[in-house]
C-alpha cells in the first residue's frame, strides 16, 4: 500500500494543481459556484510543465533505502512503541551532531507518528507517510524535575511517548502515577540537574499532552526536519547492510494495573 499511497497522493496535488489553473475566469465571474473536479480536462501547456516535477517526485518517494523485514509499528501495548523509539533514537544522535555536545534524552509524540512502517523494502515515501509533519528539531534545557514532569505527564494524558535515553518505572492511578526515572545507563536523574533534550519545535511551542515541555531554556533552532533524520538513520542501514529493526524496549515498566488502566482509558492500545 505504502507506495501506491504516495502515488495517489502527489499524483492528486498535481492534479489539482493543473485543473485549478486551467478554470476560466469567466466561471468565477460568474459566482464561482463550480466545482473544480477530475471531469475538467486538463491544459495541455501546464501539464507538460508539470510532468516532469511529477516524475521526479514518483521517483524520490518510490527510492527504497532499507529494508524491514519485521516491520515497525507505532504502538505494541503499554509503553511500547517501536516507531516512536526508532524516530526518538534518531532525534538524539542527531541533535548530539547538530551542537557537537551530549544530548540526553529525546522526546517526542505519538500523535505525529501516523502509520505503522510495513514490512519489507522501506521507500522514502514510507517515511513521509509515517511522519507527515513538517516539524524540525530543537534542543532546549531542563532540570531532572522538569523531565520527571515531562515523563508523569506523558504517561496521565497519553499512556506514554516515545523518548529515548530514560528509563521509566511507574505504578499506582494513572491520575497520580507514582514515577521513577533513570538514564538509560542506570544513573539517577538529578532533579536539580540541568540537562539537554532534543524534541520538535511544534512540541516546544505548544506542548500538546506534555506542558512542561514549553518551558525549555536556551533554545537551540536547528532547522532540521525530524522526518529527515529517520529517514538518514534508515538510509544509513541500508547502506550498511543492516535491517531496520526494532529499537531496544522496556523504556517503559508499568504495574500490571497501570498498563490495564492505560489499556481501558486509550483506544489505541
Amino acid at each position: 500500500m505504502p507506495v501506491k499511497g504516495w502515488r495517489v497522493l502527489f499524483g492528486s496535488a498535481a492534479l489539482a494543481l493543473a485543473l485549478a489553473a486551467q478554470a476560466p475566469v469567466a466561471r468565477l465571474e460568474r459566482g464561482g459556484n463550480d466545482r473544480i473536479t477530475a471531469a475538467i480536462p486538463d491544459d495541455p501547456d501546464l501539464a507538460r510543465v508539470i510532468a516532469p516535477l511529477a516524475e521526479e517526485i514518483h521517483a524520490s518517494f518510490g527510492r527504497v533505502i532499507a529494508q524491514a523485514p519485521r516491520g515497525l509499528a507505532r504502538r505494541e501495548g503499554p509503553g511500547e512503541l517501536p516507531l516512536g523509539f526508532l524516530l526518538a533514537d534518531a532525534m538524539r544522535a542527531g541533535a548530539a551532531a547538530v551542537i557537537g555536545a551530549e544530548v540526553r534524552l529525546a522526546f517526542t509524540n505519538s500523535g505525529g507518528i501516523r502509520r505503522d512502517l510495513p514490512l519489507g523494502p522501506v521507500h522514502v515515501g514510507d517515511l513521509y507517510e509515517a511522519v507527515p509533519f513538517d516539524n524540525e528539531l530543537v534542543v532546549a534545557e531542563y532540570t531532572g524535575a522538569e523531565v520527571l514532569a515531562i515523563v508523569r505527564e506523558a504517561i496521565q494524558r497519553r499512556g506514554g511517548e516515545p523518548l529515548s535515553g530514560l528509563r521509566v518505572t511507574a505504578a499506582g492511578p494513572l491520575e497520580l502515577p507514582q514515577v521513577t526515572v533513570t538514564w538509560a545507563d542506570g544513573t539517577p536523574l538529578d532533579p536539580a540537574a540541568t540537562c539537554r533534550v532534543a524534541t520538535s519545535d511544534y512540541l516546544l511551542a505548544n506542548g500538546d499532552a506534555t506542558p512542561t515541555l514549553k518551558g525549555g531554556r536556551n533554545v537551540v533552532l536547528t532547522s532540521v526536519p525530524v522526518r529527515q533524520l529517520l529517514i538518514d538513520w534508515c538510509e544509513r542501514e541500508g547502506k550498511a547492510g543492516r535491517p531496520v529493526e526494532a529499537p531496544e524496549g522496556g523504556r517503559y515498566r508499568f504495574t500490571p494495573e497501570l498498563a490495564a488502566a492505560i489499556r481501558a482509558r486509550f483506544a489505541r492500545y
